[in-house]
C-alpha cells in the first residue's frame, strides 16, 4: 500500500494492484485535479460521495482466496462509507485502510490490524487519533494535517500508543506501507 496525500481530503492510494483517489476536486493550489485521477481505477468525488453504507462493527475483510481457488486476476478494490466522512478500503492481501475526515465510528475486531489515515487540524487530529487510540488501536495512524496540525497532534498521541505506529503525512511524499 502506498499512500500520498496532497493537502486537504486529497489522497491518492496504491493499493491492491488498483489506484484509488478520493477528493481530487479539493486538491490544494498547484495541483492538476485531472492529473491526479489520471491512471485511477477508482475515483471517489468526495468523502460525502455516495458509496454503499456498511456497518465497520460488523464488516471483515475478505480473505485471500484459497490457491486452489485464485485466479491470475486480482480481486477488485472495494470502498464503502463507514459514516458520514468516513471511507474503508478492502483490497484482498493488503490491511483494511480507514479514511477518517469525520467523526470515528464504532469499529470491530478487524480495526486492529487497520491502516487509518486522520484528516484535520490539530485539536481535531487529536480528537480523532484518542478515540482510535482509546477504542480500536490500529496497526498504523497516519495524520493528515499542516505542520501546525501535527505539531500540535504529536505531542498529545505519543505517549497513547501502545503498539500502534504513528506517521505524519507530508503533502506531496509518498508513504510505503
Amino acid at each position: 500500500m502506498k499512500l500520498t496525500w496532497f493537502g486537504g481530503t486529497t489522497i491518492r492510494i496504491y493499493i491492491g494492484g488498483a489506484i484509488l483517489v478520493v477528493d481530487a476536486a479539493g486538491a490544494p493550489d498547484g495541483i492538476d485535479a485531472a492529473e491526479l485521477v489520471s491512471g485511477a481505477d477508482v475515483v471517489i468525488e468526495s468523502f460525502r460521495a455516495e458509496l454503499a453504507g456498511i456497518d465497520a462493527v460488523q464488516w471483515k475483510p475478505r480473505r485471500l482466496p484459497r490457491l486452489l481457488d485464485a485466479s491470475e486476476e486480482l480481486p477488485v478494490v472495494e470502498a464503502w462509507a463507514a459514516g458520514p466522512g468516513v471511507v474503508l478500503v478492502d483490497a484482498v492481501g493488503e490491511p483494511p485502510l480507514l479514511l477518517v475526515a469525520g467523526e470515528v465510528p464504532a469499529l470491530g475486531r478487524w480495526a486492529d490490524g487497520a491502516v487509518m489515515v486522520l484528516f484535520g487540524d490539530g485539536a481535531g487530529l487529536v480528537r480523532r487519533g484518542g478515540i482510535v487510540l482509546d477504542d480500536a488501536p490500529p496497526r498504523l495512524l497516519a495524520l493528515a494535517g499542516d505542520e501546525a496540525a501535527i505539531d500540535v497532534a504529536i505531542p498529545a498521541l505519543r505517549d497513547r500508543l501502545d503498539g500502534t505506529g504513528l506517521v505524519a503525512l507530508e503533502a506531496g511524499m509518498a508513504l510505503e506501507v
